[in-house]
């Protein structure tokens, strides 16, 4: 089973925070593949399915964790100890200040830089996950990080948020092909940047 996790806070306060664009990837990998509702497990939102691939039909849970970004960890552990789901096979989507918004990057393991719902997921399962970072760019001056990720995106950025997760939800077969490797890797993060490039 492949274990896709979206980064946010929980609650209508925080849905439309740049820090909250893993949880608006996971929504739409399950709109696009027609998972049912989500349900309360694992401190989380979590959503079982099927994605189909070039393979066959493939068994996808997704993630939400509710137990707010720092403890983010906790509630993936959990839900990787009851379906003993490996390290290799969980990808978690998250917000990325070192990227231009709009721009895609995916990483297995390295730094956190900064990012506590990544160093809750390290610290409870280790550091070689997939790290699927997508760009909301800095503002400039380290003492306003932290109003920025918790600030709603502005309307002109609505676009090409859109079309990132829209991107993302069309390409996630190729990362639900098992087992999740190099060549899925590499095929997913070119789809998306085709069908999503960074705006100019």
């Amino acid at each position: 089973m492949l274990c896709i996790v979206g980064l946010g806070n929980p609650g209508s306060k925080y849905a439309g925070n740049r820090h909250n664009i893993g949880f608006m990837a996971v929504d739409e990998i399950a709109r696009e593949h027609g998972f049912g509702p989500a349900r309360d497990k694992f401190q989380s939102l979590a959503q079982e399915g099927i994605i189909k691939t070039g393979d066959g039909p493939k068994k996808v849970l997704l993630l939400k964790p509710q137990t707010f970004m720092n403890e983010s960890g906790r509630a993936v552990q959990s839900a990787a100890s009851f379906y003993k789901i490996p390290l290799s096979q969980i990808i978690v989507f998250h917000d990325e200040l070192d990227l231009a918004p709009g721009k895609f990057r995916l990483k297995l393991g390295g730094g956190i830089a900064g990012h506590n719902g990544l160093r809750s997921i390290r610290q409870h399962l280790g550091p070689d996950f997939l790290r699927a970072r997508m760009g909301i760019g800095h503002p400039g001056h380290k003492e306003k990080v932290h109003g920025y990720v918790l600030s709603d995106f502005a309307k002109a950025d609505l676009p090409w948020v859109e079309d990132l997760t829209r991107a993302i939800g069309k390409a996630a077969p190729l990362l639900a092909e098992a087992p999740l490797g190099t060549d899925q890797v590499n095929k997913f993060s070119t789809r998306v940047t085709l069908n999503a490039p960074a705006p100019k």
